[in-house]
């Protein structure tokens, strides 16, 4: 960590590395603090305070902090991409070797969930149990669904943006828009389903625009940018027909995420703005040691911190059963509240043992893996989408299993295959990409 803190390049934009360990350190806390547990006999209850607390649904914009991921996604995949490119690799080469990054901490995490659930069976778990366990711990995955696809598409969207430039994500929010307008006024069957690729598409391609300076940089018009969106997200929701929580519950007709609405587009606009209205103070706060020292830290171990944050709610439900933070108390009164800071800081120490153990594997990802050159022919472009396809199908199957028990892994067999065979497909090509030529 000190060698890579110091030996950052100059022209390195480390404002975006800030945005990224503050985005998922946010929804890693808000999901800690939207659930609340309670002890219910010899068993456990529990939901998110979105359901039962209204005060708390305006916090999400605060704490859903998605669309600036995609934003900083946007940023590094522009930078990522061109800097492949210049030194004569290929688009497909690009996308082996980025999803290569985000597939192995994934891996690991999948195969812990099906090992643990294995375990809990064997010493006589309960099978609902064992399901409603597994369908907590893998809740991030359903966000990689999203971000792999938009990630892969990066080459030709790209370019699009060269093309088109800030008209590319005008015109997705329109197509947003048409999709709200089909599925909350027309009835429309399933057109509104495509918001779940053309909304964060366009907040990604926001990110190719900061990236080549398309965006304002000016704190002026960044500030302008962050107000408008403000208050296109203040008559969306207080007065237009979207609900004010951005952050899905249970009960709700209508939600800003699943899928996302023109209004989650106004949240990503008035992030943007405050992003790049900070840029300068930020970037001059990160030439500091220590400061730029935690945030590389962080980004060494982001995804692992992300996908295994729900795993520590499991197991911290476990450790604390029988204890006074899983208590009766009513979620929203005082004695609840002033128990969220053990749950918080217990959360916290499971966690960061978790990284201690998992994090290994991301770090070595990064650490091993070289951009791949170039996949050429058919056969190997071919094998790549098959494996992409593949494991996109298999995450989006685990999204829509459901709580339910899926068998003694606790993931449905389908997921299984889908995934390691599409992951071992990639794998595949990029070993025969690697290889000297011969002869």
């Amino acid at each position: 960590m000190r060698w890579l803190a110091g030996h950052t390049p100059p022209q390195r934009e480390r404002y975006v590395d800030l945005l990224r360990a503050v985005a998922i350190t946010a929804v890693v806390v808000g999901h800690w603090l939207a659930i609340y547990v309670t002890r219910d006999g010899g068993g456990f209850q529990g939901g998110s305070v979105l359901e039962i607390l209204p005060w708390t649904r305006p916090l999400t914009w605060l704490f859903q902090v998605m669309p600036l991921f995609f934003l900083v996604g946007g940023f590094a995949n522009a930078a990522s991409l061109t800097s492949h490119l210049d030194r004569g690799g290929n688009a497909r080469g690009w996308v082996l070797g980025r999803t290569t990054r985000l597939l192995r901490p994934t891996t690991v995490l999948l195969g812990g969930l099906a090992v643990g659930a294995l375990t809990a069976r064997v010493l006589g778990a309960e099978p609902a149990l064992i399901g409603a366990a597994v369908w907590l711990a893998s809740i991030p995955l359903w966000f990689l669904v999203a971000y792999l696809a938009v990630m892969a598409l990066t080459p030709w969207t790209h370019a699009l943006h060269r093309r088109a430039g800030p008209a590319v994500p005008i015109v997705l929010a329109a197509l947003v828009a048409g999709g709200d307008l089909a599925r909350l006024v027309l009835a429309v069957p399933y057109v509104g389903q495509a918001n779940f690729l053309l909304a964060w598409l366009a907040v990604h391609q926001l990110g190719f625009a900061w990236q080549d300076g398309r965006l304002p940089l000016r704190r002026s018009a960044a500030l302008s940018m962050a107000a408008g969106g403000f208050v296109a997200l203040v008559l969306l929701t207080v007065v237009g027909p979207y609900p004010v929580s951005m952050v899905a519950f249970e009960g709700e007709k209508v939600r800003n995420t699943s899928p996302p609405t023109l209004a989650l587009l106004a949240l990503a606009v008035t992030q943007t703005g405050v992003a790049l209205w900070m840029r300068g103070a930020g970037n001059r706060w990160l030439r500091r040691p220590g400061p730029w020292g935690v945030v590389v830290a962080v980004n060494l171990v982001i995804m692992s911190l992300f996908l295994w944050h729900m795993v520590a709610v499991v197991i911290g439900v476990l450790v604390l059963h029988g204890t006074a933070v899983i208590s009766g108390a009513a979620p929203g009164s005082e004695p609840w509240l002033l128990l969220r800071v053990p749950w918080l800081a217990c959360l916290a120490l499971i966690l960061t043992l978790l990284l201690a153990v998992f994090g290994r594997f991301e770090q070595r990802t990064r650490s091993r893996i070289d951009p791949v050159g170039t996949v050429t022919g058919v056969w190997p472009t071919t094998l790549v989408i098959i494996g992409l396809g593949g494991v996109l199908a298999a995450l989006l199957a685990l999204a829509l299993a459901g709580m339910g028990y899926h068998g003694p892994t606790g993931l449905p067999v389908r997921v299984l295959v889908a995934y390691f065979g599409g992951v071992a497909l990639l794998r595949f090509v990029r070993w025969r990409g690697s290889r000297p030529a011969q002869g």
